[in-house]
C-alpha cells in the first residue's frame, strides 16, 4: 500500500475526485451537527489508497481532532483475523473444517439443545456435533446473549458469558455448559463461536491467542498497532465515543482499551488503526499475500470468501441482509440486487458493534474502512459509507 493519490491520480483509478470530496463533506457535515465525534474514511482501489482522511474529534472529551493513527476498537472486525488464523493452521494439516469441536475442545462432547415445549423448555441432545466449518459460518447453534431474549439468551446473560475477566479457557469450558439454542447446521446465527475458534487456536498451538495473532499474522503483515491491549504510551492515540449519545437511547458502554483483559476474544476484542486493518484487507483482496509475504494460498482465500450456507437460513436479516450468504469469516453477497446497498456479487464485509465497518469488492479490485466509536448509528453510516463510495466510482 503506497500513500494517498493526488486528485488526477485518482482519477485514473476510476474514481471521481469530486464524488470522494462530497463522501468527506457527508461526514463533515454529521460531525459539525453534533451526531457524529470523528471518522477515519478509506477508500484503496487497484493497490492504491484513494482516499485516507480524518473528520471531527478523537476525543470530544478533551477536543482533540481525530488523527489518521488513532486507535479504534473494532470489536467484530477481529472476527476476520482470527478466521484466517485458524485458515492457516487448516492449511498446514493442524486441524480440518469437517473436524467435530469436541475433537479439540472436549468440553463441547454431548452438547444439548434447547427446545420449547408447552410446558417450557425441554432439552435433547444434538443429532450431529458442531464442526469448525459451523463456527466459521455461525452455524453452530450458538447466540449473543443481546441479542434476544430467549431462555438460552437469559442463560447466557445469568452466566455472564460476556465477562472479559474469565481466560479464554475458562469461557469456553463455561459456554459449553450452556445449552444450544439452535441444532448445528440447521441456521445462521450469529454467535460467539469465534471466541470458541479462539480458544480452538490455543489449545492446537499451545499459545495464547494473542501471541499466536501477532506471531502468524499482525507481525507478517506490518499490522504494528493492533492488538488486545493499548500500550501506556499510545493511550492519546484512542479514538472515544461521545459521552451521551446524540440520538437519545441507552448508551453503550464500549471496553475500555487500557486494560488488558483476561479474556482475549477471538470474536470482539482487538483494537486497530486504519493503516493496519486497511494492510489486512489488502491482504485479502490480494487472495492471501502482502508486501511478498504468503500467509494463504489464493484457493484458501477464494473458499473462505465464497458462501457457505447455501440453503442454511439466516436468523436475523439486519445483520445478514437478503442477497447474502456466510463465508468463513465474512458475510458474502451473492446476487446483485436484494441487498440495501450496493456492492459486486463477491463482495466480502463485515463490521463492529462499536461502530466500525469494512467491506471488499474483488470486482471492483476496491476495498473500504469506516472508523468511528459510535456505537449507535453504526447501521446509518455503514449504509451511508458504502453507497458513497459506490457512487464514486466512474469508470
Amino acid at each position: 500500500m503506497r500513500a494517498p493519490l493526488r486528485p488526477a491520480d485518482v482519477a485514473d483509478l476510476g474514481l471521481c475526485p469530486t464524488r470522494m470530496r462530497h463522501l468527506v463533506d457527508v461526514f463533515q457535515a454529521d460531525v459539525n451537527s453534533g451526531r457524529l465525534p470523528g471518522a477515519v474514511l478509506v477508500l484503496a482501489r487497484h493497490g492504491r489508497i484513494a482516499l485516507m482522511e480524518s473528520v471531527g474529534q478523537l476525543d470530544p472529551a478533551r477536543d482533540a481532532p481525530m488523527s489518521l493513527d488513532a486507535i479504534f476498537r473494532i470489536y467484530s472486525m477481529t472476527k476476520p483475523i482470527v478466521s484466517v488464523a485458524v485458515m492457516m493452521l487448516i492449511e498446514q494439516g493442524r486441524l480440518k473444517l469437517a473436524d467435530p469441536v469436541h475433537l479439540h475442545l472436549p468440553e463441547y462432547a454431548n452438547q444439548q439443545v434447547a427446545v420449547s415445549a408447552p410446558d417450557g423448555v425441554t432439552l435433547r441432545p444434538v443429532q450431529r456435533a458442531a464442526t469448525v466449518q459451523d463456527l466459521l459460518r455461525h452455524t453452530a447453534g450458538l447466540t449473543y446473549e443481546f441479542l434476544g431474549d430467549s431462555p438460552v439468551q437469559q442463560r447466557y446473560r445469568s452466566e455472564n458469558m460476556g465477562s472479559r475477566a474469565r481466560s479464554n479457557a475458562e469461557f469456553s469450558q463455561a459456554l459449553a455448559a450452556v445449552p444450544l439454542m439452535f441444532e448445528p447446521g440447521s441456521v445462521w446465527a450469529y454467535s460467539r463461536a469465534t471466541d470458541v475458534l479462539g480458544r480452538l487456536i490455543e489449545v492446537i498451538t499451545g499459545q495464547t491467542l494473542a501471541e499466536h495473532l501477532h506471531q502468524a499474522i499482525l507481525t507478517p503483515l506490518g499490522m504494528k498497532d493492533t492488538a488486545f491491549v493499548v500500550p501506556e504510551a499510545d493511550h492519546p492515540r484512542i479514538a472515544e465515543p461521545f459521552a451521551h449519545d446524540p440520538d437519545g437511547g441507552i448508551p453503550m458502554r464500549l471496553i475500555d482499551p487500557r486494560e488488558a483483559p483476561t479474556l482475549q476474544s477471538g470474536g470482539g476484542g482487538l483494537m486497530s488503526t486504519a493503516a493496519d486493518y486497511a494492510r489486512f484487507l489488502q491482504f485479502v483482496l490480494n487472495k492471501g499475500e502482502l508486501g511478498g509475504v504468503r500467509l494463504l494460498g489464493p484457493r484458501t482465500v477464494d473458499f473462505m470468501t465464497a458462501d457457505h450456507l447455501g440453503h442454511i437460513p439466516g436468523s436475523d436479516p439486519a445483520l445478514l441482509p437478503p442477497g447474502h450468504g456466510f463465508g468463513l469469516g465474512f458475510a458474502v453477497r451473492t446476487a446483485p440486487g436484494e441487498a440495501p446497498m450496493p456492492g459486486s456479487v463477491g463482495t466480502v464485509h463485515w463490521s463492529g458493534i462499536g461502530g466500525t465497518s469494512f467491506f471488499v469488492d474483488p470486482a471492483e479490485h476496491l476495498f473500504g474502512i469506516f472508523l468511528a466509536q459510535a456505537p449507535n448509528q453504526r447501521e446509518h453510516y455503514r449504509a451511508v459509507f458504502r453507497t458513497l463510495a459506490y457512487a464514486a466510482l466512474v469508470d
